[in-house]
């Protein structure tokens, strides 16, 4: 139990911090309506497989590994 803990905990701090969020990006571009869903809802799957593919990465698995795309996801999508 405390390695899952200890692996979170290395891994939330260990995100690398992308430019932009989702959020912030679709701002930027004024995006509304239709087009803002859009571009959210591909935004968040793009997020979902680079979280994924880093959990991958840093053989987490579990809980850890659900924690981690969770905030993962969080953060990039920026809600």
């Amino acid at each position: 139990m405390k390695r899952i803990i200890v692996a979170v905990a290395l891994a939330v701090f260990a995100v690398p911090v992308s430019a932009a969020t989702c959020a912030a990006q679709s701002m930027d571009k004024k995006l509304a309506g239709a087009a803002e869903k859009s571009f959210m809802k591909k935004c968040e799957a793009d997020a979902k497989a680079t979280c994924e593919a880093t959990a991958k990465e840093k053989k987490l698995a579990g809980a850890a590994q659900t924690s981690f795309v969770k905030k993962c996801i969080a953060d990039a999508v920026g809600s």
